[in-house]
């Protein structure tokens, strides 16, 4: 189910982080483009990262990555590291191979096999993770307790989130995960193709550019309440960040809370009045769509009556790249904003 954490963006705090520095000498002539950068890295070191639990300082460059939670991966992939272990995909897999398609791709780039996949369907497998031997675990998005926190401490320095759980920005978790590899500057490099990805799809679908989308999660069986995610969310989050307005009722709840999704009765359909496109989960079918607007509450919402509605198929790799991420955004940002879009450019 799309709401679980282990599933699957900014009103909130910009991770901080602390480096100190000390002085760097390359030997340039002798020196190839990798030697230049793992000398460059190594000479930023130690780096001191804050977050939740406090501060976790690095003291020399990491040679074995490890990484729990979604997407905390795909940074050091990103910028040319292969981890030595990740969490398993379990939502948005179209092989079943527990790695999702975009990283696939990058692994197969690299010419990489596949590292450890951590099972975290029932929570962190520490054992596991211990098994890697890692010399740093990034966990920059993620909603690790204090206690996960501590135990994994004990494997090796961790990288947690900044302030709210499973509140990171995909900006902020790049951050965050490369200042804690030495490649701060690759890192803000990344940021910055990724912001240009983000613009020129953005500028092929002009109908989104004041658009208010509500991300739902609508439960066929039980209409009587409508979940969407807050502002805190990374799916709605982004969509922010890159300049759509929130929708009402999103922003007054967002304020409200800390919490990633919140619901309200049905009988409350009349808040949702100036949400212009309804972002849900559903089938291929698109049978969804008929129930919204049978339910008698529900098709008093203009954008469902109108059929102002954007259905993300179940466990489809599209999906799940709705909770961006630094490989998603190169292999789906213009399909998923074109999904958004379709029902505005239909009515």
């Amino acid at each position: 189910m799309p709401t679980e954490r282990t599933l699957v963006t900014r009103l909130r705090p910009t991770a901080i982080v602390a480096i100190s520095a000390v002085a760097l000498t390359l030997a340039a002539c002798s020196t190839t483009d990798n030697e230049q950068q793992q000398a460059a890295s190594d000479g930023v070191f130690p780096v001191t990262i804050e977050h939740v639990y406090g501060t976790t300082t690095i003291d020399a460059k990491p040679e074995r990555v490890a990484s729990v939670a979604w997407a905390n991966h795909e940074v050091p992939l990103a910028l040319g590291i292969v981890p030595v272990g990740m969490s398993k995909a379990t939502w948005g897999d179209d092989d079943n191979d527990g790695v999702l398609p975009w990283v696939e791709d990058k692994l197969e780039e690299l010419g990489a096999e596949t590292p450890v996949l951590f099972d975290e369907t029932d929570g962190i497998d520490f054992e596991a993770v211990a098994d890697t031997d890692p010399d740093v675990i990034l966990a920059s998005y993620s909603g690790i307790t204090q206690e996960e926190y501590d135990t994994l401490s004990k494997i090796a320095p961790v990288v947690a989130y900044p302030d709210v759980a499973w509140g990171t920005s995909m900006d902020d978790m790049i951050r965050m995960n490369s200042t804690a590899l030495g490649l701060e500057s690759e890192g803000e490099a990344l940021i910055e193709e990724l912001d240009t990805q983000i613009d020129d799809a953005l500028a092929g679908h002009p109908e989104l550019a004041d658009a208010k989308v509500l991300f739902s999660y609508l439960d066929p069986s039980d209409l009587s309440q409508i979940g969407f995610y807050t502002s805190h969310d990374t799916r709605p989050g982004f969509l922010e960040e890159i300049g759509l307005p929130a929708p009402e009722i999103v922003t007054e709840e967002s304020a409200g809370t800390d919490e990633f999704y919140v619901t309200v009765s049905s009988e409350a359909a009349d808040r949702f009045a100036d949400v212009d496109v309804f972002v849900t989960y559903g089938d291929a079918d698109g049978a969804i769509i008929t129930q919204l607007q049978a339910d008698p509450l529900l098709r008093t919402i203009p954008a469902i009556a109108e059929g102002r509605i954007a259905v993300l198929e179940n466990s489809a790799p599209l999906a799940a790249s709705a909770n961006p991420s630094p490989l998603s955004i190169g292999w789906g940002i213009d399909e998923y904003f074109a999904t958004l879009s379709e029902p505005l450019t239909a009515s």
